[in-house]
């Protein structure tokens, strides 16, 4: 069985000492490059191609959230999870909405950290699971949250499967690819699902696949 290659970028150097312990034990895993230096992390990115890339949001020169479109430019493959202290839900979002592929707290750093790496080498989408409720409940509250279902119901089933890759960070190339369709048709896809949905960004779908549940969706 092929072993999950894996990247960690941190500017803690015990951190990456202790998760590299932590991942070493794993009989699926192997750590190919660590750096606490944004910059360098896109160069090791495009010399090893990890299949994880564990990223800190705090870097050496860098926000790492800025950095996830490059990293994953390099290689479709590559899925990004977000490694870090910062609890709060617009960090998360941000995450999501630049193609990250799950967020988990550093407190969590144990067997729930290689649950989470294990979610997204499947390609699915892995948030903490001490934040999925509050992240629910401040942006959208309880009463919106009929309303969102209605909507949903507006939807095709070819529509949901291309805003629910769109959640996840592919873009229209990969998404058209996937789905065996011309990209100009993912693009008019995109643009009724926005209309019906009276949204207007990206962001905006990544919330709404949040809320409606539908990144856990098989």
């Amino acid at each position: 069985m092929d072993k999950i290659t894996i990247m960690i970028v941190d500017d803690h150097t015990i951190l990456r000492i202790g998760i590299g312990l932590l991942l070493d034990n794993q009989h699926d895993m192997e750590i190919v490059a660590e750096t606490g230096n944004g910059r360098e992390a896109i160069k090791l990115a495009r010399e090893f191609i990890p299949r994880v890339i564990l990223l800190d949001i705090t870097l050496e020169g860098v926000n790492g959230l800025d950095i996830i479109p490059d990293l994953k430019k390099i290689d479709p493959m590559i899925r990004v999870l977000i490694l870090t202290m910062h609890e709060d839900e617009s960090f998360l979002l941000q995450a999501l909405s630049k193609g990250g592929d799950g967020y988990i707290l550093k407190k969590a750093a144990d067997l729930e950290l290689i649950t989470a790496i294990r979610a997204v080498n499947r390609n699915e989408i892995y948030i903490d699971p001490s934040m999925t409720k509050s992240v629910l409940r401040n942006i959208y509250g309880r009463p919106e949250k009929p309303k969102k279902r209605r909507q949903e119901q507006q939807l095709s089933g070819r529509e949901k499967e291309v805003l629910k890759l769109v959640a996840m960070g592919y873009t229209n190339r990969q998404i058209a690819d996937k789905l065996l369709l011309s990209i100009k048709t993912i693009e008019s896809h995109k643009a009724r699902i926005k209309e019906k949905l009276h949204l207007t960004d990206r962001s905006d779908l990544v919330k709404y696949a949040i809320s409606s549940g539908l990144l856990q969706q098989d």
